[in-house]
């Protein structure tokens, strides 16, 4: 799609269960964008963007917090209220951009109302992991919940209180305080987590300002707003696979509350979707393949978590769960991401209809009970026994391999706009 084609407002999100490989697509569409936000989540999300240099090397940055379309040098970058920011680690990324020689300063802004997370909401999520026992969730043990938690239970500390030094020291006694009674004298130095933010109080401060004023002026302005997901659709806190999820709205109404961006403005909505399905962590997973074949494509697609380096589970695409991130996030395209992963199958399944107790249903199960017992029903596709990563358009690719891309189009009814063949930036082929 040409520079002049692209909406003024886009979204990009996870229409998995994340690790689906947004930050390349992102990468690439900020080059064409004014600014680029991050609305929901904190540093359990991972977003790896792969670039090749002038010299030909490709470098790989691994992104938490910081916006992906941080890479392009004149791309201011938001993030929005509803993201719980852990600013150690943001400060970490910012010094990987500036040994890079990467300048983001004045391109990169915080919301004031954004919350804070610390170091005692990773002992907290440790601690309530331990306590579910078998019931264990499989967090990323980064704090997301907690922070998530003291936000609904309005007792979170957010940027705009960092700028007030005093007050941000009353309300961080005060909040340990209150989690050191309901969860024990948990091991924690206050003394060293208040000095610790003082010093960043005066790195961060400069970036601390209203950004829902910021994102909807750059909108009014006639700017290009590019919003970036994190995590995935089957991990939202309401429409996921509860209560294996994240603590945050990861679907389309993430973005809008997140960012204090009207519903209205938003354009257009791309899902991002691997060409079969992995997931990280526990929770009930349909199309799972449990063996040498579930080996065999976590080792061709580097299915390890870039948060955790855990080993991603895998199964095969899910047309069935797709249709319905595609009605809940109303998404208007898809970008189909590591379709080469799949180059060396001779056969390829794919999930078209989920029975329960042999009984077909046309609803995706809000119950683990309910979601455990599905049997998804398969068409098998003939797989296309050729390398794909060379292609640079859709007519490039094996014959066998674009029958299995409409026929994903066709049982999803929602055109494939993107396809992935590679990690580097330039192995991204449009169709439109």
């Amino acid at each position: 799609m040409s520079e002049s084609n692209m909406p003024q407002v886009q979204v990009v999100l996870g229409g998995q269960w994340g690790d689906e490989g947004k930050g390349k697509l992102i990468d690439i569409l900020a080059e064409k964008y004014d600014v680029v936000a991050r609305a929901t989540g904190g540093a359990n999300a991972g977003h790896t963007v792969y670039i090749k240099t002038a010299s030909g090397e490709v470098k790989k940055f691994i992104f938490h917090l910081m916006p992906s379309g941080i890479l392009q040098k004149n791309t201011t970058c938001i993030v929005g209220n509803g993201v719980v920011v852990h600013l150690p680690t943001l400060l970490e990324e910012m010094q990987v951009l500036e040994e890079n020689e990467i300048d983001y300063k004045g391109r990169l802004f915080i919301s004031n109302r954004a919350q804070i997370l610390f170091e005692y909401h990773k002992i907290i999520d440790g601690i309530q992991e331990e306590r579910k026992g078998k019931s264990k969730v499989g967090t990323t043990l980064r704090g997301i919940g907690p922070a998530y938690t003291d936000k609904m239970s309005r007792i979170g500390i957010r940027m705009a209180d960092l700028l007030d030094i005093d007050t941000f020291e009353d309300k961080l006694k005060q909040n340990v305080e209150i989690l050191q009674n309901m969860y024990g004298k948990f091991e924690y130095d206050l003394n060293a987590e208040f000095e610790k933010y003082k010093e960043l109080k005066e790195k961060f401060e400069p970036m601390i300002t209203d950004t829902a004023i910021l994102i909807n002026k750059s909108i009014h302005d006639k700017k290009n707003v590019l919003v970036e997901g994190a995590n995935g659709m089957l991990l939202d806190i309401d429409h996921g696979t509860y209560p294996y999820v994240t603590s945050s709205n990861s679907t389309i109404g993430g973005v809008v509350s997140g960012l204090g961006l009207p519903a209205t403005r938003i354009n257009s909505n791309i899902g991002i979707m691997k060409a079969y399905v992995t997931r990280v962590g526990a929770g009930p997973f349909p199309t799972e393949l449990i063996g040498e074949f579930g080996d065999r494509i976590r080792e061709a697609g580097g299915e390890y978590g870039s948060t955790t380096g855990r080993p991603r589970r895998c199964g095969w695409f899910d047309a069935f769960l797709s249709q319905y991130s595609i009605m809940i996030n109303g998404f208007t395209g898809i970008n189909l991401t590591k379709l080469d992963v799949l180059d060396k199958l001779e056969t390829i399944k794919v999930a078209i209809k989920y029975k329960i107790d042999g009984k077909e249903i046309n609803y995706f199960p809000a119950t683990l009970e309910e979601l455990q017992k599905v049997e998804p029903e398969y068409m098998e596709i003939e797989g296309w026994m050729e390398d794909t990563t060379n292609a640079k358009t859709f007519e490039d690719l094996p014959e066998k391999c674009k029958a299995y891309v409409n026929k994903l189009e066709e049982l999803m009814q929602c055109p494939i706009n993107y396809i992935g063949v590679g990690q580097r930036r330039d192995q991204m082929i449009e169709k439109f």
